[in-house]
């Protein structure tokens, strides 16, 4: 399992990319070792499949930047043997900047399943207050991130080499035939992917990658922490590791918020049609742009000249006919070939994300005039899976994660069928995900204690549920199963186009959330914010 350096590293917070993204248009386009709290007892450790696990020995400390500190914790690579072999998990924490009035530890996941969640920590004082964090929180407790086991710093998955990933980047797209590919292509890459999987890790070590296992682990770090109880706030995959935590852990959770959730009961039953929800969600934000660039007239969003449906669908023609060089620039993009579907991807991603909707204006515009530079751009340094994962680069511990969770997909029949209805819509942006779950059909472990009992939390305190009403990849009705799903839960609501909202959606949900994270005071059930500053389409103004 390879584990590199940890400690010099500080990434941008994912989904928090807007403005970073448009100044890069901009300039593409020319328009622009502390020691912490003692501990009076050791507390209760993780409890595993047959039984408690080893409390795990304290956590060591190594200060790796300001105010922030990092350490490993060895986890049972199995909990149904936990005497057995151990693994070392990367967390790293943030300090609380107010010591003297600290509550305890908050424990974040980001999301993916793939983002690092030491990453988001170290992201905080870089972000100031546009952090993923408020001030409040910052100061009250110490944000714990704990990079899942095959994520980051915690032997993050490999499956391809570096030349495999270079040839796949820059393979062309053909965006007539369904997922992007013709099947057989798809097939190839799936079972390349598979034995590059076996090829970089141990069986026993992918099998293990489970979201069960990942509450398991949270439970270990908090017992070295000396913690009685956690405080948690989960994004996307995280509001799986959630409720899972909460289900197996209900009286270790002090507060819980969940934010862009996902279908838990389809996550662990149904992938495929969770994948199909995510199609509809994505062509739903597209369809939003298409409503607000319209609305706000050809002096703001100039693509089309009044018509941007028709505008769009003619450019995708013509750059699949003729596709676009794009040169590299240095320090922003390799460079490579836009064609219709890569420029597809780009409009996925950045139409699900309202910061990036100026950018998706000037994108098509430059496209339209021959200049496939910005596009590409947001295509190489935004998603190109279509649940969840922020970067192309965490593709490998994405798939790895959601197969061991995910029912067995073994027959070719169901990926058709599946791809046939997503197709079937005649949707801009569906086929992207018509065979997304392929890499599973050849997954080559099985995860034969796969955890399926329904994750209610129940017995852990009021759970906070947040969903916006247009996300991309959590649609709003996932967030109304999970307050249903979950014992004791309140939906808090927040209007306009993203993916998650707290800190990225006004003081409305900020506030809430912070109240509930803090006080444990939760908003009234079925609460609406509103979405602050609304989306426009209208594109960065011209430098110099």
């Amino acid at each position: 399992m390879r584990l590199s350096s940890r400690h010099s590293r500080v990434s941008p917070v994912p989904l928090r990319i807007g403005a970073a993204l448009a100044g890069a248009v901009l300039a593409l386009t020319g328009c622009t070792g502390a020691a912490g709290p003692a501990a009076p007892d050791r507390p209760v450790a993780a409890v595993g499949p047959t039984g408690p696990a080893p409390t795990p020995d304290p956590v060591q400390w190594k200060e790796c930047g300001p105010g922030r500190d990092c350490a490993t914790v060895e986890v049972p690579l199995e909990y149904t043997d936990p005497d057995g072999k151990q693994i070392p998990l990367a967390v790293t924490r943030h300090r609380a900047t107010d010591p003297d009035r600290r509550i305890g530890s908050l424990f974040i996941n980001p999301g993916g399943p793939g983002v690092s969640a030491t990453e988001t920590v170290a992201s905080i004082d870089a972000a100031h207050d546009k952090g993923p964090y408020s001030p409040e929180v910052v100061a009250r407790f110490d944000v714990v991130g704990m990079d899942p086991r095959g994520v980051g710093e915690s032997g993050a998955v490999r499956c391809l080499t570096d030349e495999q990933r270079a040839e796949q980047a820059a393979e062309d797209r053909d965006p007539t035939v369904p997922g992007g590919k013709p099947f057989g292509k798809l097939l190839t890459d799936a079972r390349t992917f598979a034995k590059g999987c076996l090829d970089h890790q141990s069986p026993e070590f992918l099998a293990s990658l489970s979201t069960d296992n990942v509450a398991r682990d949270l439970d270990q770090v908090r017992a070295a922490l000396g913690e009685e109880k956690i405080t948690f706030y989960g994004a996307s995959y995280g509001t799986v590791v959630g409720p899972m935590y909460a289900t197996l852990f209900p009286d270790r959770v002090r507060q819980m918020v969940i934010d862009a959730p996902v279908d838990t009961g389809l996550w662990q039953n149904d992938p495929l049609r969770l994948l199909d929800d995510v199609a509809r969600s994505n062509e739903e934000t597209l369809d939003a742009w298409f409503k607000t660039c319209r609305a706000e007239g050809v002096k703001v969003c100039a693509f089309g000249d009044g018509d941007p449906e028709a505008a769009f669908d003619a450019l995708i023609t013509k750059l699949e006919a003729k596709p676009l060089r794009v040169p590299p620039v240095e320090g922003l993009t390799p460079g490579g070939t836009l064609d219709g579907a890569m420029a597809l991807e780009a409009v996925r991603a950045a139409a699900g994300n309202r910061t990036l909707w100026p950018t998706l204006t000037a994108g098509l515009l430059a496209a339209q005039r021959g200049d496939g530079t910005a596009l590409h751009f947001v295509v190489s340094f935004v998603t190109v899976a279509p649940f969840g994962a922020p970067f192309a680069s965490l593709q490998e511990p994405h798939n790895a994660v959601r197969c061991v969770d995910w029912p067995e997909l073994g027959k070719l029949s169901e990926h058709h069928a599946a791809a046939k209805k997503i197709t079937g819509r005649g949707e801009r942006l569906g086929s992207r995900a018509a065979y997304s779950a392929l890499n599973c059909a050849s997954w080559p472990v099985e995860n034969k204690d796969r955890f399926t009992s329904e994750l209610t939390g129940a017995g852990a305190p009021p759970i906070l549920v947040v969903g916006g009403r247009l996300d991309n990849v959590s649609p709003h009705h996932w967030a109304e199963n999970m307050t249903k799903r979950l014992a004791d839960a309140v939906l808090l609501t927040r209007e306009g186009v993203g993916h998650t909202s707290y800190r990225m959606s006004g003081p409305c949900v900020d506030a809430a959330v912070d109240a509930v994270l803090i006080d444990g005071v939760l908003p009234a059930d079925g609460t609406v914010c509103d979405d602050v500053p609304p989306g426009t389409t209208r594109p960065p103004a011209p430098q110099g």
